[in-house]
């Protein structure tokens, strides 16, 4: 499907220097930003305080990060299970228990509700009795109740960590196989190339920001590996179709005509992309805030790292013809023999 079809080729790849320069400086700028501010890890990675609570009524989960934030603490709220239950997930707190923290929390929420803290003998699912924290009206209904407090300590902090990096280094290593083995292995080096620009300068966003790097941030970030890689492969397969049927065309030319012919399904894909991501930025509310935000940010280098860099790169190494499309075998004229 196509809008429209440009007739003349875009020369892109006569201003790839000058985009590569504006990107390589970008890249360091983000380096510069991860090593001396660092990202701004949520409680999922540096530990913390999770609790869990249940409403009578539908939680209102923006008035619960108002009343936590007013206390001084930045939370990371969320539903689960039903709109009733909330999930507060709260950082470290030097000298403070995870007892007393959720103690200190859980007062100042029923104290919005307009309640006083009682213990309350809870039946289980099991048919077990366990006492928990419960917030009672004046009339003697429940408003909210403390149903789970859990301590997150650094180890798992660092195991989580350990484990996002050491997906994303398969995540790399296998799309260089992939790429080694669907194309040529130039196109390999120039697509890794092209996917840790957009990771790092992902990164670099945030740490500039100090937005909070959580898991959902994470899931996002790999989620941009697969979606620059699939541009990129797009690109490549129109290069190799061009080398097939374009013989007389220059490398310049060939790339050139690969990107300006894909630009149309470019616009159609990321336009629909975006529009999703954007709607979740404007109305998914703050629990999928900075997931949002770091999609857009990806798609948006993704598609100029495809275009300037990737190809770019792949430019640069001395892709040709040859790297991809097989030589015709000719046969001698004099005895036939294939030479």
């Amino acid at each position: 499907m196509e809008f429209f079809r440009i007739r003349k080729d875009i020369p892109f790849m006569r201003h790839a220097l000058v985009f590569n320069v504006v990107s390589a400086l970008t890249f360091v700028a983000a380096v510069f930003f991860l090593v001396t501010k660092q990202l701004h890890f949520s409680v999922e990675f540096t530990g913390g305080t999770v609790m869990e609570v249940k409403y009578a009524q539908a939680a209102n989960l923006e008035k619960v990060r108002d009343t936590l934030n007013a206390l001084g603490y930045h939370p990371e709220v969320s539903s689960i299970d039903t709109a009733r239950d909330a999930m507060i997930r709260l950082p470290n707190a030097a000298g403070t228990t995870a007892a007393d923290t959720a103690a200190k929390v859980f007062a100042e929420l029923c104290k919005a509700e307009q309640g006083s803290v009682k213990s309350v003998d809870k039946v289980t699912d099991k048919g077990a009795h366990e006492m928990k924290s419960a917030c009672i009206h004046a009339d003697g209904s429940e408003g909210v109740s403390l149903q789970k407090v859990e301590f997150v300590g650094p180890q798992v902090g660092e195991e989580l960590a350990q484990n996002g990096l050491n997906a994303l280094v398969m995540v790399v290593v296998g799309v260089m196989i992939y790429l080694a083995i669907r194309f040529e292995w130039k196109f390999a080096v120039a697509a890794i190339v092209a996917n840790l620009h957009d990771v790092v300068i992902i990164l670099g966003f945030f740490a500039f920001f100090q937005w909070e790097f959580s898991l959902t941030v994470l899931a996002a970030v790999l989620a941009v590996l697969g979606y620059s890689v699939n541009e990129s492969v797009v690109i490549f397969d129109r290069i190799r179709e061009n080398f097939r049927k374009q013989r007389k065309m220059t490398v310049h030319e060939v790339i050139d005509n690969a990107i300006t012919s894909t630009i149309s399904r470019t616009i159609i894909t990321h336009g629909c992309t975006q529009m999703m991501v954007l709607s979740m930025l404007f109305l998914g509310g703050p629990t999928l805030h900075y997931f949002a935000i770091a999609l857009t940010i990806g798609i948006c280098f993704g598609i100029y790292s495809s275009v300037f860099v990737a190809a770019a790169v792949a430019m640069w190494l001395g892709v040709k013809r040859e790297d991809l499309i097989k030589p015709i075998k000719e046969k001698d004229e004099t005895d036939g023999a294939v030479v």
